[in-house]
């Protein structure tokens, strides 16, 4: 196994750890009308962090992995098809959420909103990682072979 692979496997579970605390606080934040402190923040940072390492790492799998296969015969097969398409666009799509929750939600004045943007934008992240990770058929606690 090689170690970017193993990097991102890993990794994985810094983002989703750091996207249910997002969300937690977010919820918390709405529901009880907490004002959108530095804690906050900061854990949004850290997922920014973790989703874009995660993203420079898949990116670098993308195109060195053997499970990629950039045929037009990828198309009919669901495991090289899921690799190269599925995944990647799943993906893709959740850290554009991701990142597009935490610049918008700064530039918003008003608290409640801050966790409204973040909590709605996260969560669509999280069902997306969750139904790519499903799909998979590895499932959350396996690493590659």
């Amino acid at each position: 196994m090689s170690t970017i692979l193993l990097l991102h496997s890993i990794t994985r579970y810094l983002v989703l750890i750091a996207l249910i605390g997002v969300i937690i606080q977010s919820l918390v934040g709405l529901l009880q009308k907490k004002p959108y402190g530095p804690l906050e923040n900061k854990s949004g940072l850290y997922l920014f962090i973790f989703t874009h390492t995660q993203l420079l790492l898949g990116i670098l799998l993308y195109f060195t992995s053997s499970k990629v296969i950039f045929s037009g015969a990828s198309m009919k097969d669901s495991f090289a098809r899921y690799w190269l398409v599925e995944h990647t666009f799943m993906m893709l799509v959740a850290v554009t959420l991701i990142t597009l929750a935490r610049i918008t939600a700064k530039k918003l004045s008003d608290d409640s909103a801050k966790h409204k943007r973040l909590l709605i934008f996260n969560s669509l992240a999280l069902v997306l990682i969750i139904t790519a990770i499903a799909m998979s058929g590895r499932g959350f606690f396996s690493l590659p072979s």
